[in-house]
């Protein structure tokens, strides 16, 4: 199964959506195999954000990013990057549709409140910025019968 990092931001965590964001994606059958509370600082922000750096926003970034703790998780399921993006929304949460992460609690392009890995392969990068592997867990859960077809399971 794939695996995807995801970022509540300080927007989600200063307005107490971490249960609700956390409940949809149990309630959806994603796996949460890590989970941590970090602040993050600029060193790795600049390296997350390597993209943007050289943008005249970057530092917009930098100041949302640090104004408090954020919640780190690692996600495990089937097509689990692209499943969880459908479920974040576009960016700009005025844009985003409703029943969305974003589209359901948001109004901002910036304080989006939740990152969300773009592929496959950034995922894997992500992981290992913010998480040691012993952070990780590789567990089957006692649900999985009732989340996937015996075909899906091996995927």
């Amino acid at each position: 199964m794939e695996q995807t990092l995801v970022i509540l931001k300080p927007s989600a965590v200063e307005r107490c959506l971490i249960g609700e964001i956390i409940t949809r994606i149990q309630n959806r059958g994603l796996i949460i195999t890590g989970m941590k509370m970090m602040q993050l600082d600029e060193a790795i922000l600049r390296e997350h954000y390597a993209h943007l750096v050289d943008k005249p926003f970057f530092p917009s970034i930098v100041k949302s990013m640090t104004a408090s703790p954020v919640i780190v998780m690692v996600l495990k399921g089937v097509e689990v990057v692209e499943v969880f993006r459908a479920m974040t929304g576009v960016t700009n949460g005025r844009k985003a549709a409703p029943g969305t992460l974003r589209g359901d609690f948001c109004m901002s392009g910036q304080a989006n409140i939740v990152h969300a890995s773009d592929s496959v392969e950034n995922a894997l990068i992500e992981i290992a910025r913010f998480f040691k592997p012993e952070e990780v867990f590789d567990y089957t859960p006692a649900n999985i019968d009732f989340l996937y077809g015996d075909d899906e399971q091996k995927q």
